[in-house]
């Protein structure tokens, strides 16, 4: 071999041997990344847990007012309000992040459970009032937005459980003769806010007071 045959062939492996630690580093990635890869998936598989952990429960199907006739089925848990507690608390939502869960039997009975988590208790508390307000004030809004509509509203109280609860009953009838009744409640626990509706055709005597105060305690419990 000449001289000159040996240096272009040792130039050749030269530019060779360079490609392939080009390409090994950048396969590699910076220095550290595999170690700071590897670290980092327990890092955030442990931050998606306390997510998990931190976010507020919900009720289950079983823990809504038995059905005579059918068994309930809950939807999944979703971002946002359900269309049925628009109409009583639209002045109060916007502004607040919320989630919920909608529940419905066989027949015309259905409820929800919509649920808050603010920056403090004290907002947590002021968030509370107002929904318990405007749920008051409902049957009169139910009215003045329809003449046809005539709306009644019951104060069942308050419930012993973490920072309290009110249990409100709200029926409406129309000129055409639909009646319709629903349950509202409102809970707290600490920085979390959680209502409660349960409707279904009916007046106040169809109402399961007894075993939704049950229901609404529950719900309060699982905020935890």
């Amino acid at each position: 071999m000449t001289k000159h045959t040996r240096t272009v062939a040792l130039t050749i492996l030269t530019t060779l041997a360079a490609s392939a630690l080009a390409v090994g580093t950048a396969l590699a990635g910076p220095a550290g990344a595999t170690t700071n890869a590897t670290t980092d998936v327990p890092a955030k598989a442990a931050a998606i847990v306390t997510a998990k952990a931190a976010a507020p429960k919900f009720l289950s199907a079983s823990q809504l007012p038995p059905h005579p006739t059918s068994a309930w089925t809950a939807g999944k848990v979703t971002p946002g309000v359900p269309d049925e507690l628009v109409f009583c608390l639209q002045d109060v939502l916007p502004g607040y992040d919320s989630s919920y869960r909608d529940f419905r039997t066989d027949l015309e009975t259905n409820a929800q459970q919509l649920t808050f988590v603010v920056g403090s208790n004290v907002k947590a508390d002021a968030l509370a009032t107002r929904l318990n307000k405007e749920i008051r004030a409902c049957a009169a809004r139910a009215e003045q937005s329809d003449p046809e509509v005539e709306a009644a509203y019951k104060d069942y109280g308050t419930l012993p459980v973490e920072e309290g609860a009110r249990v409100h009953g709200l029926h409406t009838g129309t000129s055409w003769g639909a009646s319709d009744i629903a349950l509202y409640s409102v809970g707290r626990d600490g920085r979390t806010v959680t209502v409660v509706r349960w409707a279904q055709l009916g007046g106040f005597a169809d109402a399961p007071v007894k075993a939704f105060k049950k229901t609404t305690t529950t719900a309060v419990d699982k905020l935890r």
